[in-house]
């Protein structure tokens, strides 16, 4: 038996993929140091409350700087136990070294069809994340998504985890009951059934309002809204491993007021 010379087996080992796998783990590594600095934690602010500033899922900076993506859903939990003095209400967690700066923010806009919303923070622009094509990812891509699994329990600390699309399925808003689903109902059913990323990769709450990106440009293709589970504990004891993610087209179309 012949053994092959050093250059010759990396080249063989190249060619069977080991080098590739190599080049993107290191894309990675460096993607998500980029991408850190644009995650955001997104919360309320009660003074009466300890502590003050709570936060319930993650958003990231996209445009200006100043705009902030996250799920309506983020939104609503924030705002469910908001006071009505106008000192008091949405926060955007913004990382300053080794401190959480806790930024005012208004509501923009928000999309519950698609489980979509902006917020725009006050204070300096932070670096801000691409919303690329989603119409361009297939079922098989790899990709990746930060954000704060478990919030507060974790502390203040993005985390990454990796995903394939495993499939891109049809989701609709559903009917209250089966009493109103008339022909009228269904046809607005069909209207609203829209396109989501499923993905096998394992989401925690917190989570919601996470960028999916390309692990090598960063470029966000999604945003992660739910997983496949009952109940949030269930979600924490027994994760199903399947998570769902809105396409980024929506974002843009949020952005672009279309």
């Amino acid at each position: 038996m012949r053994l092959l010379r050093p250059r010759r087996a990396l080249l063989v080992l190249c060619w069977l993929g080991a080098c590739a796998g190599r080049a993107g783990a290191a894309d990675l590594v460096q993607t998500i140091a980029a991408i850190k600095p644009a995650i955001v934690g997104v919360g309320s602010y009660q003074a009466m409350r300890s502590p003050a500033v709570s936060f319930v899922g993650t958003g990231f900076v996209v445009g200006d700087g100043l705009t902030v993506v996250t799920n309506a859903h983020v939104v609503a939990a924030a705002s469910g136990d908001e006071r009505k003095d106008s000192k008091e209400g949405l926060r955007v967690l913004v990382a300053r070294g080794a401190n959480v700066e806790a930024r005012e923010a208004a509501l923009l806009v928000m999309d519950k069809l698609h489980d979509l919303a902006l917020l725009r923070m006050s204070g300096a622009p932070e670096p801000a994340l691409r919303v690329g094509d989603s119409d361009s990812a297939r079922e098989g891509q790899m990709l990746a998504f930060t954000g704060f699994p478990l919030t507060a329990i974790l502390g203040f600390h993005p985390v990454t985890h990796r995903a394939m699309i495993s499939a891109i399925t049809v989701v609709a808003t559903p009917a209250p009951n089966a009493r109103s689903l008339d022909a009228k109902a269904i046809v607005q059913l069909q209207r609203s059934a829209y396109p989501v990323f499923q993905l096998d990769g394992t989401a925690y709450p917190g989570f919601s309002g996470s960028p999916l990106y390309d692990p090598e440009s960063g470029v966000v293709l999604g945003v992660i809204n739910k997983v496949l589970n009952a109940t949030k504990e269930s979600a924490i004891s027994a994760p199903s491993g399947i998570t769902y993610a809105i396409p980024a087209k929506f974002v843009q179309q949020l952005m672009t007021g279309r």
